[in-house]
């Protein structure tokens, strides 16, 4: 496999072998190893010294279902910390079908400066001015850029708010269909992508070179049972191709775990009208599609296609923590608006969690009236309008509240809580607390270990069981990220005979034993490196805590509170 470092201070690129003390990892492995060896902990995040990197998983490209995914990784501007965010579409595949693990963006491009990456089909790179692109949004540079290079090319860019170097920066890239709809929207990385001069990455996905597997034929047998057992579950089989991760609203609100108005409550009065069932039920009467395959190498296809009252295309994917965001988090029931939002979002490149709530926290210190859809979408639109209001909606739900002597801010590490309200489902409170990343759900989602709908056993209202459950499931993810293989896929590892599959997978592409142990190792050695950045950088265990409102507003319908104890949250991990 190949290491690309492009240097952005002098223009310089330089392809290497990846380095043996990286040569086993992928993913999230790689870029959280890399960031804590190579980067300055203590650096300011739009500095020189931070980097950018971008690593499929380890088992993309071939030929297991559902991996293509991309890792991201560098300090966040947000948190302060470590970061990965994680995202799907095409670029993950077409890097690693040109044999490319990672790609490295170091330095910082002189301030009259700013480029595009082209990484071309013989696995050549060249950075080419871009000035003319800065601040424009994602869908016309999209377009411009298809135009430019034809269709055999994906494309991960920024837009107005990576640009201006907001901390709710996303990092957009293109699904099968050539739209940038998929996002690594967590922990500002877009951000640090403006500040590096880097608007976009443009890879050739005509890759015939990925890194050959040790052993073809064990792979193949093990990738084809692993991808049976996602088919035949009724979740990943059924239920996300008719819905879509929608398929959540309804569950999570009836569990009172649905943050609503600036996590107020935990139920949403108008949740009929954003369910799962009711955004499909909308999409089918206009003509859009509710089954969409929107990512390389799924046979999942939970992406839709939303459109208006006359067929025409609004956003895809309408996923659930986005109807969350800009639905029940600023009491907003009307779909059209959620869609709308949606869509400035990608198109202006911000992460939709956090520039939900960082409106619901506006809504919420009075700057504007809970469901007042109008005001969020110009709050959104000023962003990219560069005006003061907009980037303060930009740089996250903290500056919020500063801004407005707010103190009601659901976040931790700076970043913003996800759709699951921790009070209700108190294993959250856990996850969010103790993952290296910041208020984050992906690194620890213990929902289903909570939710009796969901198979669960654990008292979601109670504290037994809960650490543990969070802990086991924040190491198990970190390999999952490491490796590449989707969340909504996960299905066939919770198979019988699943993470032995996964295991063989492993194996055959090495070349060495791979088991059970080494799972459990792998995710362990991701998560000491980020916490030992984390502690680098200035975190104690006083950051992995709650806001205030957590521990003392009883949050409706249960009216509890997060009941853990600083020294029972310290334990969480104990390495």
């Amino acid at each position: 496999m190949k290491l690309i470092r492009v240097d952005m201070t002098n223009r310089k690129i330089d392809v290497k072998d990846i380095p043996q003390d990286y040569r086993m990892l992928g993913g999230r492995g790689l870029t959280s190893t890399m960031i804590n060896n190579e980067v300055p902990a203590g650096c300011h995040p739009l500095g020189p010294q931070n980097k950018l990197v971008f690593s499929p998983g380890l088992l993309t490209g071939t030929p297991l279902i559902n991996t293509s995914r991309l890792s991201v990784g560098a300090k966040s501007p947000l948190t302060g910390g470590i970061k990965e965010s994680n995202v799907g579409g095409t670029v993950a595949y077409a890097l690693a079908r040109l044999g490319i693990g990672a790609v490295v963006i170091e330095g910082k491009a002189p301030v009259d400066s700013y480029y595009s990456l082209v990484i071309d089909d013989d696995g050549s790179a060249e950075l080419i001015d871009a000035r003319d692109v800065k601040g424009m949004r994602t869908y016309a540079l999209v377009e411009k850029l298809a135009a430019a290079y034809g269709e055999p090319y994906s494309i991960t860019c920024i837009g107005p708010a990576g640009d201006f170097q907001l901390s709710s920066a996303s990092i957009q890239t293109t699904d099968l269909d050539g739209r940038p709809c998929r996002a690594a929207g967590r922990g500002g990385l877009g951000a640090v992508m403006g500040a590096k001069g880097l608007k976009a990455m443009i890879v050739s996905r005509k890759g015939k070179t990925p890194d050959p597997l040790a052993s073809p034929e064990a792979f193949k047998t093990a990738s084809r049972a692993y991808a049976d057992a996602v088919k035949a579950d009724e979740f990943s089989g059924e239920i996300l191709p008719q819905l879509g991760t929608a398929c959540l609203v309804e569950a999570i609100n009836a569990a009172g775990a649905f943050p609503t108005r600036n996590a107020r409550d935990g139920q949403f009065e108008g949740v009929e009208k954003i369910s799962g069932e009711a955004l499909a039920e909308r999409i089918k009467a206009r003509g859009g599609k509710t089954t969409h395959k929107g990512c390389a190498q799924c046979i999942i296809d939970c992406s839709n296609e939303f459109v208006d009252q006359d067929g025409r295309y609004v956003t895809s994917s309408l996923e659930y923590e986005t109807i969350w965001s800009m639905g029940g988090m600023i009491g907003n029931d009307d779909l059209d608006s959620i869609a709308r939002l949606d869509f400035l979002c990608d198109d202006i490149g911000l992460d939709t969690m956090s520039t939900g709530v960082a409106i619901a926290v506006a809504m919420d210190a009075g700057y504007r009236s809970f469901g007042d859809a109008a005001a969020a979408i110009e709050m959104v639109e000023s962003v990219a309008e560069g005006t003061p209001m907009g980037r303060i909606i930009g740089s996250g739900p903290d500056v919020v509240g500063q801004c407005f002597g707010h103190d009601r801010v659901p976040t931790v590490k700076g970043q913003s809580i996800a759709a699951y309200d921790p009070r209700a489902i108190q294993g959250m409170a856990v996850t969010y607390s103790t993952t290296p990343m910041g208020g984050d759900h992906t690194a620890g989602w213990v929902v289903d270990q909570n939710l009796e709908d969901f198979g669960g056993t654990i008292n979601p209202l109670g504290t037994e069981g809960q650490v543990e459950a969070s802990r086991d499931t924040q190491i198990h993810m970190a390999a999952v990220d490491s490796v590449g293989i989707c969340d909504f896929a996960q299905s066939g590892l919770a198979a019988e005979g699943g993470l032995e599959n996964v295991c063989k997978m492993v194996s055959a592409k090495l070349g060495h034993p791979f088991g059970k142990a080494d799972w459990t190792d792998l995710g362990t050695r991701v998560l000491k490196a980020e916490r030992e950045f984390n502690r680098k950088a200035g975190f104690s265990s006083a950051d992995d805590r709650l806001p205030e409102m957590f521990y003392k507003e009883p949050l409706p319908p249960h009216n509890t509170v997060v009941m853990f104890s600083d020294e029972e949250m310290d334990t969480t991990f104990d390495f």
